[in-house]
């Protein structure tokens, strides 16, 4: 069974050393037949430059980069697409969530029937370990009134850390649309009306950035994205 890793990347050129390394390492451990893919979301630091360079070693290693900036659900349904696992992961090239999670995701997929299983920092106590309490309750409440709104009764639909089986991925995301921060939403309504089974796997964030997440602003930006997302996925023709 191969293993495909999706990392989307833009202008990560302090940490993508370090990212190469932990990543690449802890797939040649884990797993026989793996590859790794860095999506260059447009960045203009260089960062790709060092993953070219790795992938000139190591072919399991993949680039994928284009410009301009399209933002993240670009980049990681632009890695998915490139993929050919028959999983398919995708984190955040900070490794937020650690490399063990990836490891728990894959034994996920591979010993259950579900289709897609998305990472919640709302299934176990520490989830939110390092958070202070006014970005733990923004965090919380932003997840509760967009999945609300969404429809869908998933704790962290936001949680940047996910893995599908390969043919439902590929039709997942050839029918995405959203490029920007929406798209997780996006991803699930459409695994819904395909009548993927979808299941939760619990994680926390070890390595923590400053959250770019403006709770009152960004929710009701997001709020009118799901409505026109809803509107549009009803009557779109799953390809």
């Amino acid at each position: 069974m191969k293993i495909s890793l999706v990392i989307p990347m833009y202008n990560e050129s302090s940490i993508i050393q370090e990212a190469l390394e932990t990543f690449s390492s802890y797939m040649a451990e884990r797993f026989e037949d793996w590859e790794l893919i860095f999506v260059d979301d447009g960045s203009a630091d260089g960062c790709g430059d060092a993953v070219l360079a790795a992938s000139e070693k190591d072919e399991r290693i993949r680039l994928c980069r284009y410009t301009p900036n399209r933002g993240k659900g670009y980049a990681v349904r632009t890695g998915v697409l490139a993929a050919e696992g028959d999983l398919i992961l995708f984190t955040d090239c900070d490794n937020a969530y650690g490399t063990e999670a990836l490891g728990r995701l894959a034994n996920m997929l591979a010993d259950s029937d579900a289709d897609v299983v998305v990472g919640s920092r709302n299934l176990s106590k520490d989830g939110y370990e390092g958070y202070t309490p006014l970005r733990k309750l923004a965090s919380k409440t932003y997840i509760k009134v967009i999945a609300i709104a969404a429809g869908f009764k998933l704790s962290d639909s936001q949680c940047g850390i996910k893995g599908f089986r390969g043919a439902i991925a590929k039709k997942i995301f050839s029918n995405c649309e959203v490029d920007r921060f929406a798209f997780d939403l996006e991803v699930i309504m459409i695994a819904m009306k395909l009548g993927a089974k979808i299941a939760e796997m619990p994680v926390k964030i070890i390595n923590h950035r400053e959250s770019t997440v403006h709770v009152l602003r960004d929710s009701v930006k997001m709020l009118r994205d799901v409505r026109r997302m809803k509107k549009r996925i009803k009557k779109q023709e799953i390809k």
